[in-house]
């Protein structure tokens, strides 16, 4: 019960906090916006930056661990899918629905909850995951999505691949990501960067997960769940139960250290995030059930992510 108030609570008081301030009306929407944009654009992006640039590369990235995460996030998208194709939904809105239970909120809940647990040494696992995290992902996703709205199209394979990598490209955590995958690179060779322009990077970082999450309060406020209900649990039980379980069982097969075990099971076991609406609005189709779910799966998973805590070596 301790690990509960001591490592779980904290983070949602974060997000209960922006919830209530914006419900009371103390801030007006366009201010959460604000809030979120900064944390959104431009402090995660540094955020990500900056740790992506200290990792060891070669010492971090964990295939064993990096595919037992993965295979939980893309059978979360395939039971998404096909539970949404199942009920009567048209194919893009599958693929909405499937990108819900496919983008776990890997680092505004899971980087926060696995450092409060296991301390900040313990994150090196969870950046080599949020590495390729938004970029593959959201590669996966809008291609899927623009081969899908493609359908009777004369649209050639290279301009609708194209289409979608420009999508990618243009995303800020993506851009954050890369730039740091460059400098990684560029310091193995000998590049030395001035600490005065770390020290700047890591005020912005430090910035980042507290704004984020107070911004999400306020943004999950106005998702308030409407109808949907079969098709919310479903996105509720494909992002909360079986990301989590499949590299529980995976890691342990592959044998990969308790550290690594911990980075891919919180990592996998934390909600969709407001990225899973985002996207559902970019193609307008299943925003709705979107919405309810983020908010729905936040909340659930204030106990579910003490659950599989207590399952973590």
């Amino acid at each position: 019960m301790s690990v509960l108030f001591t490592v779980v609570l904290p983070v949602f008081l974060i997000l209960g906090y922006g919830y209530v301030v914006t419900w009371r009306g103390m801030l007006s929407d366009s201010a959460i916006d604000g809030i979120q944009r900064f944390a959104q654009n431009f402090a995660l992006p540094v955020l990500l930056f900056q740790s992506i640039a200290g990792i060891d590369l070669g010492a971090d990235l964990d295939a064993g661990m990096l595919g037992a995460f993965y295979a939980g996030a893309f059978l979360g998208f395939a039971l998404g899918y096909a539970g949404a194709r199942a009920l009567g939904r048209p194919p893009e809105d599958c693929v909405a629905i499937g990108f819900v239970c496919l983008f776990s909120n890997s680092l505004l809940l899971g980087v926060p909850i696995t450092e409060r647990a296991y301390g900040a040494q313990a994150l090196t696992g969870n950046y080599a995951i949020i590495s390729i995290h938004s970029p593959l992902l959201y590669t996966f996703g809008i291609t899927v999505m623009e081969f899908t709205r493609a359908r009777g199209q004369n649209l050639s394979v290279a301009t609708v691949a194209l289409r979608a990598l420009g999508g990618v490209l243009r995303t800020p955590l993506v851009i954050g990501i890369l730039a740091g995958l460059a400098v990684n690179l560029a310091q193995t060779a000998g590049l030395v960067l001035p600490e005065g322009f770390w020290a700047a990077a890591g005020m912005i970082a430090r910035a980042a997960l507290p704004a984020a999450l107070f911004g999400l309060g306020g943004i999950l406020y106005r998702y308030r769940p409407e109808g949907e209900l079969r098709l919310v649990a479903l996105c509720c039980a494909a992002s909360l139960v079986i990301p989590p379980a499949v590299p529980l069982a995976l890691t342990h097969a592959f044998a990969t250290p308790p550290a690594g075990v911990r980075s891919a099971v919180l990592t996998a076991a934390m909600p969709p995030g407001v990225n899973a609406y985002l996207f559902a609005a970019l193609y307008g189709r299943a925003q709705r059930v979107a919405a309810s779910s983020v908010l729905v799966a936040t909340a659930l998973s204030l106990l579910t992510a003490w659950f599989w805590l207590g399952l973590l070596p």
